[in-house]
């Protein structure tokens, strides 16, 4: 038996929950798959998986050895790209997860400056808006906004930049309705609202010790940034969107914000950073800190959405 095979078919099940789709992503048979399996709990003269028709699940014993095994296979990885790595020259594929509308306004349109610069590297990138996982989907980079749910992966985490929110409408909304001087005059007004988070019929702000809670309506409530950006843009309400995606449009005139003393303030805390997380068998992945290099270095200090 091949232990280190094993390890890895072992650890593929347990995070792709089956040993067909574990078989699939290693490239081999499901009957190779569980002889692997079969042998290593022979080996250790113990159970790892219990086995249903419908799930797998760990045994005790078996998650004691997954998080061993994990911590292994990571330690193997980390030592090959060291040595892969060893003149210095950042080279070969780069698999990154990214969100769908962050990835598009900041990330490619400074794809071609990255290539250039690193001729020798590929990027292959996935845009999703959700947390990925770095082992089942092979990544060696996730980009995330905000709120981190990591669960339970040891991720690494370096913050590439801040936002804020900000209230903002089109110039011919603001000469039809005119402009609000105060959260309170937002409940006249038709507010386009985000369902992404929890509490958005609700728009809350803070001014120093102030702090203001008011109830929006509109005509549109939407999960996709995109469409609520533009039917502000054509001139039918008020949206509550991240600086990183309205920020040029303010730039332009196309958008104008107001309330600009008062902070958005939620019930639950909302992060406002922008992060790069990948797991600690990248830590000394050139490609990963090279990559993570030009994104902190083209996006902070300050970042292209600020100062509007």
């Amino acid at each position: 038996m091949d232990r280190f095979a094993a390890m890895q078919a072992f650890a593929r099940v347990v995070e792709t929950g089956g040993f067909s789709e574990a078989s699939r992503q290693l490239g081999v048979a499901v009957s190779s798959v569980t002889r692997q399996v079969n042998a290593l709990e022979t080996m250790l003269h113990t159970q790892l998986l219990n086995r249903s028709t419908r799930s797998i699940t760990l045994t005790p014993q078996g998650r004691k050895y997954y998080d061993k095994v994990v911590q292994i296979l990571q330690d193997v990885e980390s030592a090959n790209l060291s040595v892969a790595e060893r003149d210095e020259v950042p080279r070969g594929l780069l698999r990154v997860s990214l969100p769908v509308a962050f990835g598009r306004l900041h990330i490619a349109p400074l794809i071609r400056d990255f290539l250039v610069r690193y001729p020798e590297m590929q990027l292959d990138l996935t845009f999703s808006d959700l947390l990925a996982n770095p082992v089942e989907e092979e990544l060696d980079l996730v980009i995330r906004i905000g709120n981190l749910d990591r669960s339970g992966a040891n991720w690494l985490v370096r913050k590439l930049a801040s936002y804020t929110r900000k209230v903002c409408g089109s110039p011919s909304y603001f000469q039809q309705y005119g402009k609000p001087e105060h959260p309170n005059d937002l409940a006249g007004h038709h507010c386009l609202r985000f369902r992404y988070f929890g509490g958005y019929e609700v728009w809350r702000f803070k001014r120093d010790e102030e702090v203001c809670e008011v109830k929006v309506n509109g005509s549109l409530v939407t999960n996709n940034s995109d469409v609520l950006r533009q039917v502000c843009l054509d001139g039918m309400g008020l949206i509550l969107m991240p600086t990183w995606s309205i920020g040029a449009d303010i730039h332009a005139g196309r958008l104008q914000s107001v309330l600009n003393d008062f902070q958005f303030y939620p019930q639950i805390d909302m992060d406002t950073g922008i992060y790069a997380l990948y797991l600690p068998n990248r830590r000394h992945s050139l490609r990963v800190q090279t990559f993570v290099d030009f994104l902190t270095q083209r996006l902070g200090n300050p970042p292209p959405w600020a100062e509007i």
